[in-house]
């Protein structure tokens, strides 16, 4: 059954991160190189943080050239409430969630430290296998 199927089963688990202190242009390199739009932000026993978004980039990038300092860290621009998930949640609740919210994709915490990440691909995909498996035996019976 589909509840049975946890975050955990799903998630991805190796992950761009960045420090609070890592400087602001080396984030924007390593998002441009991974193609990706943000990234967790970890302390160093992997505990979350924040987020480090595109947008937090553009705001940093242009309120530096509008106060003639560009730069910084990324601890000065990351988004510090993060919404979250533990890799026991059930992939039915997490597709209510994506549903309700504007999240794609959420960090996965246990005990507080960063785990994973689930998107909302990852929760697709979890489903569709379930139909295909529910499908099957359907045929098969």
């Amino acid at each position: 059954m589909l509840k049975s199927i946890k975050v955990r089963d799903y998630m991805t688990r190796h992950l761009v991160t960045f420090r609070s202190d890592t400087d602001l242009f080396t984030a924007i390199n390593r998002l441009l190189e991974h193609r990706i739009s943000g990234a967790p932000v970890v302390d160093s026993q992997g505990h979350l943080i924040g987020l480090l978004s595109e947008g937090d980039c553009l705001r940093g990038i242009l309120s530096g050239a509008y106060y003639e300092a560009t730069g910084g860290t990324v601890s000065t621009y990351m988004t510090t409430e993060v919404e979250t998930v533990t890799p026991e949640a059930d992939i039915i609740e997490l597709s209510e969630r994506f549903l309700r919210g504007r999240r794609r994709r959420l960090p996965v915490t246990e005990h507080g430290r960063l785990v994973g990440q689930i998107s909302r691909c990852d929760v697709l995909r979890a489903v569709k296998e379930f139909a295909q498996h529910e499908q099957g035996e359907l045929s098969i019976g």
